[in-house]
């Protein structure tokens, strides 16, 4: 069977509250829901009976200035533990707090759920912006994500170095930098060549360190989120004309999980064709 060095694991994310900012980690253990903690909680919105996810700005862009982190290091995908949560004021609210909900509406001027229990039938409120390219111009449609999860669509999502490299060729002035894509995985393609390399790579396996193998399904097409401000990066809508415009509004790969185990920081990454 044909393996292809790719280049290696650069940084890996997990985002314990959907929306909020992630943790950026050494190492984490990856199970059939991707990696241990990640999107294990989510809010939920009392008036819409609809997830809070930031690709409805209008409503939910604030999370994005929130940075949460788990309390301890997550020894199973069944079993997560207590979250912090860092809001915009300074203030901390936990998972433990049985006054959070309260202190979250507050905050949100919104009356709040927080949720460590998917919800029979999630769904998300979308916006599309008017940019070319993107499916619905200036609307806001209704996403249902994966039965029991608090994803969009899949487990893990990646983008490569080579793909924010080029993207940046494009549009100079721009700040495509990774925490815009919000992936779990960042993979340093090392090479000096910059360009959209992992839309080649689907219906492949990815292989990570030891033991980690990955389907890649699908590749990723990005929404108003890539746009919206958050700490250090500014509001910039171009960020998603770029990508629309020049590779069809994609940027990263979608992945499931074939086998799981440890993936840690600076890993090596290959790619080979599917065991079926």
């Amino acid at each position: 069977m044909k393996r292809t060095f790719v280049g290696s694991l650069k940084s890996l994310w997990r985002y314990p509250v959907k929306s909020m900012q992630g943790e950026k980690l050494d190492r984490s253990d990856v199970g059939a829901q991707g990696l241990f903690g990640d999107r294990a909680y989510a809010l939920w919105d009392e008036k819409t009976n609809r997830i809070a996810s930031a690709k409805n700005p209008q409503k939910w862009s604030s999370l994005l200035n929130c940075y949460a982190s788990l309390k301890q290091i997550p020894q199973t995908d069944k079993s997560i533990p207590p979250v912090h949560i860092k809001l915009p004021n300074g203030s901390t609210v936990t998972s433990e707090q049985a006054e959070i909900n309260t202190l979250l509406s507050q905050w949100l001027d919104r009356e709040i759920k927080f949720l460590s229990a998917v919800p029979e039938a999630p769904s998300l409120d979308q916006y599309w912006p008017d940019v070319e390219g993107t499916d619905h111009q200036d609307t806001v449609t209704q996403l249902f994500m994966p039965p029991g999860t608090f994803f969009d669509s899949c487990p893990i999502h990646a983008i490569t170095t080579a793909t924010l490299d080029r993207l940046q060729e494009l549009y100079p002035t721009g700040q495509f930098d990774s925490r815009r894509f919000r992936p779990n995985l960042l993979i340093d393609t090392q090479s000096k060549s910059a360009e959209f390399i992992e839309n080649a790579w689907v219906g492949q396996i990815l292989s990570i360190g030891d033991s980690v193998s990955l389907k890649i399904d699908t590749l990723c097409p990005r929404c108003v989120v890539t746009t919206l401000e958050q700490p250090e990066l500014p509001k910039d809508l171009n960020i998603l004309k770029t990508t629309a415009k020049h590779n069809k509004v994609i940027a990263g790969i979608r992945l499931s999980v074939i086998q799981g185990g440890t993936i840690r920081q600076g890993d090596s990454v290959w790619l080979e064709a599917d065991k079926a």
